[in-house]
């Protein structure tokens, strides 16, 4: 850092009733006082830990100063206190509070790695050891999770989707896709819901090639996921939502030999709406009287070409008026094996499928797991798995912090209210002592976190 007063301080004058003056001179702090909670969901978790034992370092010992595990941790981290990329590491690399984070001494201590350092990690990790992460993502979330619903769950609700990550370089395997509009990657996120939380936990998150179909990979991504969940919450009803790319012989084989619920989006075509034809005229007629939007639902057995049996279709037709526009018809399908009325499946269950929509935009908007930039396919694979790790944590905060102000926070809030703050960092011979802001608006909320998470008081 530079000693240069004149290059880190200047003066207001004329701002206030006095002169202002702001000198960046206060050595052993830092912006991130909250991150420790970080820390704590991962020991808790032990989810650096785990993806670290997927690794295997083959550099010259004598050559090493920075372990992998150091190397995970502090880009994990680092990305949830939102420094998503790895030239990040150069401004961070003497900050206390992140050498204090990977267990070095916060005054002294060897600074973290430079961004050369984390680049040539990440294009080291091959697809074994990316496959095994994999796991040991999915299995944390399940483990932490098992741990605290168990007795009295009743349903698990698997919910995948596909989205895009625009590409605008030379990464290999992006394509153009015609559905964006855009060369990009087609990445496939999984979440998992108990009961009826309001949240929805990662499960895992599949970097694909720009041009693969909605549902490519699904049924090995699938399949895996209902075994880790038989063998951990054993005869626990599982019930799985996806949407129209998803349909197809496989997938719909898949749900019915593992016995699990599913509602499963259905695009459009001439024997389905055949199907639903005499409900629409019902419909057109009853708009028509009303001059408002109308709607309605019924069901059908169907058997597509490539399915071999049939299987139970609910259908809603809905006529929309808006205004002095022309009303529009608007008929949905839903593939179900749930024993329910039509409207129920259709608004109770389907429709809750979106909020998948606001984790996705969180994971890109807030912690911004679309930023792939490395030409090597492997090394983005490994940024989106190290993204979604600090996603996890961010997720576990927020289930910490149920009876705050922040239970019900996106990430990027958490961010700024719990991570964002100003610390100077004291050692003694005995402890390293914080010293954090005591206008923090929400000191009570971060206390009460970090209690939850093994803290004592004083």
């Amino acid at each position: 850092m530079s000693k240069d007063i004149t290059q880190q301080s200047v003066l207001f004058d004329g701002l206030i009733d006095k002169p202002v003056f702001a000198a960046f001179d206060q050595p052993d702090s830092s912006s991130d006082g909250g991150a420790l909670l970080v820390k704590a969901c991962d020991k808790k978790l032990g989810l650096s830990d785990r993806f670290a034992e997927c690794l295997k370092d083959s550099r010259e010992d004598g050559k090493v100063k920075h372990t992998l595990s150091d190397l995970l941790r502090q880009r994990i981290y680092t990305l949830a206190c939102g420094y998503e990329d790895c030239n990040d590491a150069t401004r961070l690399s003497s900050d206390p509070m992140q050498r204090l984070l990977l267990d070095r001494d916060p005054v002294d201590g060897m600074p973290i790695a430079s961004q050369p350092t984390l680049s040539r990690f990440e294009n080291a990790v091959n697809s074994r050891s990316l496959v095994k992460m994999s796991y040991a993502l999915a299995q944390t979330v399940i483990t932490r999770h098992a741990q605290r619903v168990k007795p009295q769950l009743k349903r698990i609700t698997i919910d995948m989707d596909p989205t895009d990550d625009p590409t605008y370089g030379q990464q290999q395997l992006n394509f153009f896709n015609a559905h964006y509009d855009n060369y990009c990657y087609l990445p496939m996120a999984c979440f998992i819901q108990f009961d009826e939380e309001p949240d929805q936990y990662l499960l895992a998150y599949v970097l694909r090639a720009g041009d693969a179909s909605p549902a490519f990979g699904a049924v090995a991504l699938l399949s895996r996921i209902i075994r880790m969940l038989k063998k951990q919450f054993g005869q626990t009803l599982i019930r799985v939502r996806l949407d129209a790319g998803f349909a197809n012989a496989e997938v719909f084989d898949l749900l019915d030999d593992e016995g699990v619920e599913y509602v499963v989006a259905m695009g459009k075509n001439a024997v389905l709406k055949e199907l639903s034809e005499p409900l629409m005229e019902k419909v057109r007629w009853d708009s028509y009287h009303s001059g408002q939007t109308e709607k309605g639902y019924g069901e059908s057995c169907y058997e597509a070409r490539s399915w071999g049996k049939e299987r139970r279709v609910i259908f809603k037709v809905e006529v929309l008026r808006h205004g002095t526009r022309e009303p529009k018809e608007n008929p949905r399908f839903v593939v179900t094996n749930i024993n329910r009325v039509p409207k129920n499946v259709y608004e109770k269950i389907y429709c809750k499928r979106a909020n998948i929509e606001n984790r996705i935009k969180e994971l890109k908007y807030g912690l911004h797991i679309d930023r792939t930039s490395c030409t090597s396919f492997f090394a983005n694979q490994l940024r989106a798995l190290l993204t979604a790790a600090a996603y996890v944590l961010l997720q576990e905060i927020r289930l910490q912090a149920a009876g705050t102000s922040c239970s019900n926070a996106q990430v990027s809030t958490l961010q700024l209210r719990l991570l964002k703050m100003g610390v100077w960092i004291r050692r003694t011979c005995r402890r390293v002592i914080m010293h954090l802001p005591d206008s923090s608006p929400w000191m009570s909320d971060w206390c009460h976190i970090a209690r939850r998470l093994g803290a004592v008081s004083g």
